[in-house]
Protein backbone atom coordinates (compact mmCIF):
# COMPACT_ATOMS: atom_id res chain seq x y z
CA UNK A 1 0.00 0.00 0.00
CA UNK A 2 1.34 3.62 -0.76
CA UNK A 3 1.89 5.95 1.86
CA UNK A 4 -0.94 8.04 0.94
CA UNK A 5 -3.61 5.54 0.77
CA UNK A 6 -2.33 4.27 4.61
CA UNK A 7 -3.00 8.10 5.60
CA UNK A 8 -6.31 8.38 4.36
CA UNK A 9 -7.67 5.21 4.87
CA UNK A 10 -10.59 5.03 7.21
CA UNK A 11 -12.62 2.70 9.69
CA UNK A 12 -16.35 1.92 9.69
CA UNK A 13 -18.17 2.33 12.54
CA UNK A 14 -21.75 2.66 12.87
CA UNK A 15 -23.56 3.69 10.01
CA UNK A 16 -22.14 6.83 8.55
CA UNK A 17 -19.35 7.49 10.70
CA UNK A 18 -15.40 6.39 10.75
CA UNK A 19 -12.47 6.85 12.54
CA UNK A 20 -9.10 7.51 11.33
CA UNK A 21 -5.78 8.88 12.27
CA UNK A 22 -4.57 12.06 10.46
CA UNK A 23 -0.92 11.62 9.46
CA UNK A 24 2.33 13.75 10.11
CA UNK A 25 3.66 12.79 7.05
CA UNK A 26 1.61 15.59 5.00
CA UNK A 27 2.26 18.63 6.84
CA UNK A 28 2.66 22.08 6.11
CA UNK A 29 4.51 23.73 9.13
CA UNK A 30 3.61 20.97 11.42
CA UNK A 31 0.11 21.62 10.31
CA UNK A 32 -1.75 18.94 8.53
CA UNK A 33 -2.43 19.93 4.53
CA UNK A 34 -5.17 20.97 3.59
CA UNK A 35 -5.93 19.16 0.24
CA UNK A 36 -5.12 16.32 2.80
CA UNK A 37 -7.87 16.81 5.05
CA UNK A 38 -9.91 17.07 1.87
CA UNK A 39 -8.98 13.68 0.96
CA UNK A 40 -9.61 12.35 4.22
CA UNK A 41 -13.63 13.49 4.02
CA UNK A 42 -13.64 13.04 0.81
CA UNK A 43 -13.09 9.08 1.14
CA UNK A 44 -15.61 9.34 3.85
CA UNK A 45 -18.43 10.54 1.46
CA UNK A 46 -17.41 8.30 -1.59
CA UNK A 47 -17.49 5.48 0.87
CA UNK A 48 -21.36 6.61 1.25
CA UNK A 49 -21.98 7.07 -2.46
CA UNK A 50 -23.03 4.49 -5.43
CA UNK A 51 -21.36 7.35 -7.41
CA UNK A 52 -18.14 7.66 -7.15
CA UNK A 53 -17.21 9.68 -10.99
CA UNK A 54 -15.64 13.15 -10.62
CA UNK A 55 -16.57 15.38 -7.54
CA UNK A 56 -16.97 18.67 -6.45
CA UNK A 57 -15.77 18.80 -3.30
CA UNK A 58 -15.81 22.38 -0.94
CA UNK A 59 -14.00 22.37 2.53
CA UNK A 60 -14.21 24.77 5.55
CA UNK A 61 -11.47 24.66 8.15
CA UNK A 62 -12.94 25.81 10.94
CA UNK A 63 -10.19 25.19 13.64
CA UNK A 64 -6.77 23.55 13.19
CA UNK A 65 -5.85 20.07 13.16
CA UNK A 66 -2.99 17.87 14.55
CA UNK A 67 -1.80 14.89 13.66
CA UNK A 68 -3.45 11.83 15.65
CA UNK A 69 -7.13 10.25 15.80
CA UNK A 70 -10.12 11.69 14.00
CA UNK A 71 -13.80 10.82 13.67
CA UNK A 72 -15.73 11.32 11.40
CA UNK A 73 -19.39 11.56 9.77
CA UNK A 74 -21.18 11.59 6.69
CA UNK A 75 -24.82 12.92 6.01
CA UNK A 76 -26.51 12.53 3.07
CA UNK A 77 -28.09 15.55 1.09
CA UNK A 78 -29.44 14.44 -1.57
CA UNK A 79 -29.45 11.44 -3.89
CA UNK A 80 -30.70 11.38 -7.83
CA UNK A 81 -30.31 9.80 -11.01
CA UNK A 82 -27.12 11.67 -12.14
CA UNK A 83 -25.79 12.99 -8.52
CA UNK A 84 -24.82 12.49 -4.77
CA UNK A 85 -24.40 14.89 -2.38
CA UNK A 86 -23.02 14.51 1.06
CA UNK A 87 -21.97 16.38 3.67
CA UNK A 88 -18.88 15.71 6.49
CA UNK A 89 -17.59 16.34 9.53
CA UNK A 90 -13.94 15.81 10.85
CA UNK A 91 -13.86 15.77 14.69
CA UNK A 92 -10.72 15.92 17.04
CA UNK A 93 -11.23 15.81 20.81
CA UNK A 94 -14.94 15.97 20.49
CA UNK A 95 -14.88 19.63 18.13
CA UNK A 96 -15.83 19.79 14.97
CA UNK A 97 -12.19 21.23 12.99
CA UNK A 98 -13.44 20.56 9.29
CA UNK A 99 -16.79 20.61 7.39
CA UNK A 100 -16.73 19.18 3.39
CA UNK A 101 -19.25 19.10 0.55
CA UNK A 102 -19.18 17.03 -1.72
CA UNK A 103 -21.10 16.27 -5.14
CA UNK A 104 -20.51 12.67 -6.98
CA UNK A 105 -21.42 11.95 -10.07
CA UNK A 106 -21.82 8.82 -12.54
CA UNK A 107 -19.37 8.34 -14.94
CA UNK A 108 -19.05 11.42 -17.31
CA UNK A 109 -21.32 10.21 -20.77
CA UNK A 110 -20.96 14.09 -21.75
CA UNK A 111 -17.04 13.61 -22.58
CA UNK A 112 -16.98 12.97 -26.18
CA UNK A 113 -17.24 17.32 -26.16
CA UNK A 114 -14.11 19.46 -25.23
CA UNK A 115 -14.10 23.22 -26.04
CA UNK A 116 -10.82 25.12 -23.89
CA UNK A 117 -10.60 29.05 -23.78
CA UNK A 118 -7.17 28.12 -22.34
CA UNK A 119 -4.19 25.59 -22.72
CA UNK A 120 -2.18 23.92 -20.16
CA UNK A 121 0.35 26.58 -18.67
CA UNK A 122 4.09 27.16 -20.29
CA UNK A 123 6.44 25.34 -18.13
CA UNK A 124 10.11 24.86 -18.32
CA UNK A 125 11.27 21.22 -18.63
CA UNK A 126 11.79 19.03 -15.52
CA UNK A 127 15.72 19.76 -15.48
CA UNK A 128 15.57 23.37 -15.76
CA UNK A 129 12.85 23.84 -13.18
CA UNK A 130 13.73 23.47 -9.44
CA UNK A 131 12.35 21.03 -7.07
CA UNK A 132 11.10 21.80 -3.72
CA UNK A 133 13.73 20.45 -1.18
CA UNK A 134 13.27 18.82 1.89
CA UNK A 135 12.10 20.65 4.43
CA UNK A 136 11.89 20.28 8.52
CA UNK A 137 8.08 20.29 9.62
CA UNK A 138 7.17 20.35 5.54
CA UNK A 139 6.51 16.83 5.51
CA UNK A 140 4.65 17.24 2.21
CA UNK A 141 7.42 17.39 -0.12
CA UNK A 142 9.20 14.43 1.70
CA UNK A 143 5.98 12.87 -0.31
CA UNK A 144 5.93 15.14 -3.67
CA UNK A 145 8.27 15.87 -6.03
CA UNK A 146 7.12 19.33 -6.76
CA UNK A 147 9.20 21.30 -9.26
CA UNK A 148 8.80 25.23 -9.59
CA UNK A 149 9.31 27.26 -12.71
CA UNK A 150 12.46 28.96 -12.19
CA UNK A 151 10.11 32.73 -12.47
CA UNK A 152 7.93 30.72 -9.39
CA UNK A 153 10.84 29.62 -7.00
CA UNK A 154 12.92 33.32 -6.99
CA UNK A 155 11.23 34.22 -3.75
CA UNK A 156 13.54 31.29 -1.96
CA UNK A 157 16.07 33.32 -3.07
CA UNK A 158 14.52 36.54 -2.04
CA UNK A 159 14.04 37.56 -5.57
CA UNK A 160 10.09 38.91 -6.07
CA UNK A 161 8.22 38.78 -8.87
CA UNK A 162 5.40 41.24 -10.47
CA UNK A 163 3.01 38.40 -10.33
CA UNK A 164 1.74 36.00 -7.26
CA UNK A 165 2.34 32.75 -9.66
CA UNK A 166 3.38 29.52 -8.77
CA UNK A 167 3.49 27.09 -11.24
CA UNK A 168 5.45 23.49 -11.78
CA UNK A 169 5.43 19.85 -12.21
CA UNK A 170 3.85 17.64 -9.86
CA UNK A 171 4.12 13.67 -8.82
CA UNK A 172 4.24 11.30 -5.87
CA UNK A 173 7.38 10.02 -5.22
CA UNK A 174 6.63 6.82 -4.95
CA UNK A 175 5.08 6.71 -8.46
CA UNK A 176 1.40 6.18 -6.62
CA UNK A 177 -1.08 6.87 -10.08
CA UNK A 178 -3.45 9.64 -9.21
CA UNK A 179 -6.95 9.60 -8.67
CA UNK A 180 -9.69 12.09 -6.88
CA UNK A 181 -7.78 11.62 -2.96
CA UNK A 182 -4.22 12.60 -4.45
CA UNK A 183 -5.79 15.53 -6.57
CA UNK A 184 -7.68 16.77 -3.65
CA UNK A 185 -4.00 16.77 -2.27
CA UNK A 186 -2.38 18.09 -5.50
CA UNK A 187 -4.57 20.93 -6.24
CA UNK A 188 -3.02 22.09 -2.59
CA UNK A 189 0.36 20.86 -2.62
CA UNK A 190 2.35 24.05 -4.30
CA UNK A 191 3.31 27.44 -1.96
CA UNK A 192 0.90 30.13 -1.82
CA UNK A 193 1.64 32.09 -5.18
CA UNK A 194 1.70 35.09 -3.12
CA UNK A 195 4.97 34.10 -1.70
CA UNK A 196 6.08 35.08 -5.40
CA UNK A 197 5.52 38.35 -5.21
CA UNK A 198 5.46 39.09 -1.20
CA UNK A 199 8.00 36.62 0.16
CA UNK A 200 7.69 34.69 3.24
CA UNK A 201 4.61 36.36 4.72
CA UNK A 202 3.86 35.29 7.91
CA UNK A 203 0.37 33.51 7.49
CA UNK A 204 -1.64 32.42 4.72
CA UNK A 205 -4.17 29.91 6.15
CA UNK A 206 -6.90 28.65 4.10
CA UNK A 207 -10.49 29.66 5.06
CA UNK A 208 -12.19 27.69 2.35
CA UNK A 209 -11.60 25.26 -0.56
CA UNK A 210 -13.32 24.29 -3.31
CA UNK A 211 -12.16 22.28 -6.21
CA UNK A 212 -13.86 20.22 -9.02
CA UNK A 213 -12.11 17.36 -10.57
CA UNK A 214 -12.85 17.28 -14.84
CA UNK A 215 -11.11 13.66 -15.01
CA UNK A 216 -8.67 11.31 -13.76
CA UNK A 217 -5.15 11.78 -15.50
CA UNK A 218 -3.36 8.50 -16.47
CA UNK A 219 -0.11 10.70 -17.05
CA UNK A 220 3.01 10.04 -14.50
CA UNK A 221 3.47 14.14 -14.06
CA UNK A 222 0.81 16.91 -13.76
CA UNK A 223 1.30 20.57 -14.56
CA UNK A 224 -0.19 22.97 -12.30
CA UNK A 225 -0.81 26.67 -11.99
CA UNK A 226 -1.92 28.68 -9.35
CA UNK A 227 -2.42 32.56 -8.82
CA UNK A 228 -3.71 35.24 -7.14
CA UNK A 229 -5.13 38.53 -8.29
CA UNK A 230 -5.96 40.81 -5.25
CA UNK A 231 -5.15 40.70 -1.84
CA UNK A 232 -7.32 43.30 0.38
CA UNK A 233 -8.97 43.33 4.07
CA UNK A 234 -6.83 40.69 5.19
CA UNK A 235 -7.90 37.83 2.76
CA UNK A 236 -6.69 36.72 -0.93
CA UNK A 237 -7.41 34.29 -3.45
CA UNK A 238 -6.18 31.35 -4.83
CA UNK A 239 -7.23 30.01 -8.65
CA UNK A 240 -5.95 26.76 -9.75
CA UNK A 241 -5.40 25.06 -12.61
CA UNK A 242 -4.33 21.05 -12.66
CA UNK A 243 -3.49 19.58 -16.41
CA UNK A 244 -2.06 16.12 -17.20
CA UNK A 245 1.21 15.90 -20.12
CA UNK A 246 -0.80 15.41 -22.77
CA UNK A 247 -2.62 19.07 -22.57
CA UNK A 248 -6.05 17.90 -20.96
CA UNK A 249 -7.38 19.78 -17.60
CA UNK A 250 -8.15 17.80 -14.44
CA UNK A 251 -8.90 20.11 -11.83
CA UNK A 252 -9.74 23.67 -11.23
CA UNK A 253 -9.79 24.96 -7.95
CA UNK A 254 -10.26 27.94 -5.77
CA UNK A 255 -9.44 28.97 -2.10
CA UNK A 256 -9.58 32.04 0.05
CA UNK A 257 -7.18 32.73 2.86
CA UNK A 258 -6.13 35.18 5.29
CA UNK A 259 -3.51 36.84 4.70
CA UNK A 260 -1.06 38.17 7.12
CA UNK A 261 2.03 40.31 6.20
CA UNK A 262 5.18 40.06 8.98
Amino acid sequence: MHQFDEDISLTPQEQSFFTGTISDNWSINGNPNGGYLMAILANAMSQQSDKKSTPILTANYISRCAPGKANLSVETISQSNQFNRFQAKLFQDGKEKTRATGTFSDEKSGCYFERFEASAPDISPLNECIQIPPIPKYTLFNQLDARLEPESAGWMKGHLSDRSEQKGWVRFKDDRAFDIFSIALIADSFPPPVLASQGMVAWVPTIEFSLNIRKIPETKWLKCVFRTRFINCGLLEEDGEVWDEEGSIIAISRQIAQFRKK
